[in-house]
């Protein structure tokens, strides 16, 4: 059901925590499945220095936070940005069809921590977007 990757980040998650005095947060969340996701990022000159987060839910949402990070981590904001649930989902080796948004969720995260960054230090970057209140597939049908 799960690749190796998968379980692999699940058991052994990469960045996961709170980052003390973290330059900027950004929390979303699924209301149908209950996953909530909060990436932390230090931002210097416009490069991700450090980042970090916190999950609520299932494994592959653990998992996706932690493969998210890594994928941001040292890129600049413009290329964080480009990070899409693809992405996330392609260096995981994949993830199960009902579970792709958790991939969704952690491109989302990305987007509202470094929303939050814009916001503070009053910047705009191509791609950005005010984030989702609620996160989902939208060809989720109620199961």
């Amino acid at each position: 059901m799960y690749s190796d990757k998968v379980m692999d980040h699940f058991d052994h998650p990469r960045n996961a925590g709170i980052l003390e005095d973290a330059d900027a947060v950004g929390t979303v969340g699924n209301a149908k499945c209950g996953d909530i996701m909060r990436i932390y990022l230090n931002i210097e000159d416009d490069i991700i220095e450090d980042v970090s987060f916190k999950t609520f839910g299932c494994g592959a949402a653990v998992a996706t936070s932690s493969m998210a990070t890594e994928l941001i981590k040292g890129k600049s904001v413009e290329e964080a940005l480009t990070i899409t649930n693809s992405a996330v989902m392609e260096a995981l080796d994949g993830l199960p069809p009902n579970k792709v948004h958790c991939s969704l969720l952690a491109e989302e995260a990305i987007n509202a921590a470094i929303y939050d960054y814009a916001e503070k230090h009053d910047k705009t970057y191509p791609g950005l977007h005010e984030p989702v209140e609620d996160i989902h597939e939208e060809d989720d049908d109620d199961e």
